[in-house]
């Protein structure tokens, strides 16, 4: 990226990452409901609008690649990646592979070479229960399943020429540090990478910094998301789940919420961390229009990262 200093001459920056912005502010594929006013085509739009240069993929992106690849094209977007549910703990690793393989060619036609994976065996993270008090643990023998599982997707990816990237989630049995380093150790460092979502940290009471500084060398892909501290107090006294927080309002853009995002930044710049930078931020668009919120974060990230 060329930037012009105050004199009109030009200064080299080395930043090696990308912006791009989730859809799930415009549609909430986990609460259709949100958002269902708003179409793909709105979404993507005004995504380019604010200035982003990609997206992941969400419920009414184009599953045809020729279509979503024009329609993406012409606004200047890229895909940058998107979630895959995973059921090694639950389920034969069979229907994971299956769905996991086609799931990887669809994002190899549209250009992306990371897929986002999260272990939804247990998970409660869509349920109406209390996202402390029922959160899902591992046994021994499921954690073996899922570490040998993942080791397994994660070379189906990179024979793809893709990276898997584990996404740490909230109501799963992958959420706090302990959890994330117990992953880490057991996984093949080579093929399966680290999604660093600094939101998902927060709201489970670990220390963003810890963790980026502990696997920076694991982390391939960067969900940017803002955390309402007042809310999320509110969230754990009357004892919420995942679903409910987010019509609470306890996720917010950068920017707008109560992170200090400054640290975090100059951690990825100074180990010049490649890759996305991805903004997202689940919100009841009726309450936080998608396109003001996009715009709060891109001014956000221009002003503090000069991108």
């Amino acid at each position: 990226m060329i930037l012009l200093n105050e004199g009109g001459s030009f200064l080299e920056t080395t930043y090696q990452f990308k912006l791009g912005i989730a859809p799930i502010a415009w549609t909430n594929d986990d609460m259709p409901e949100l958002g269902k006013e708003n179409t793909f085509e709105q979404c993507i739009s005004e995504m380019a609008l604010a200035g982003f240069q990609g997206t992941e993929i969400g419920s009414k992106y184009p599953r045809d690649p020729h279509i979503l690849n024009k329609a993406l094209k012409i606004r200047g977007l890229e895909v940058a990646g998107a979630w895959f549910s995973a059921y090694l703990t639950t389920e034969d690793y069979e229907y994971t592979k299956t769905r996991f393989v086609e799931h990887c060619d669809f994002l190899k036609a549209v250009g992306a070479d990371v897929v986002v994976v999260s272990e939804q065996g247990h998970s409660i993270q869509g349920l109406n229960k209390n996202l402390f008090r029922y959160k899902p643990t591992f046994t021994n023998e499921e954690w073996k399943i899922l570490s040998e599982g993942m080791n397994k997707l994660g070379e189906i990816a990179r024979k793809k020429g893709m990276d898997l990237v584990y996404h740490h989630h909230m109501g799963t049995g992958v959420q706090t540090e302990d959890e994330i380093h117990r992953l880490m150790e057991m996984t093949d460092p080579s093929i399966v990478h680290l999604l660093f979502d600094t939101g998902h940290l927060i709201f489970s009471n670990e220390d963003p910094k810890s963790i980026l500084l502990k696997y920076f060398h694991r982390i391939k892909h960067v969900h940017l998301k803002d955390i309402r501290l007042n809310v999320l107090n509110r969230v754990k006294e009357k004892q919420m789940s995942f679903l409910e927080a987010v019509k609470e309002g306890v996720f917010t853009v950068p920017g707008d919420g109560d992170i200090d995002f400054e640290p975090i930044f100059n951690i990825l710049k100074e180990n010049h961390y490649k890759g996305w930078l991805l903004v997202e931020a689940e919100q009841d668009p009726k309450r936080a229009n998608p396109f003001e919120y996009a715009l709060i974060a891109r001014n956000y990230l221009r002003e503090s990262i000069n991108v």
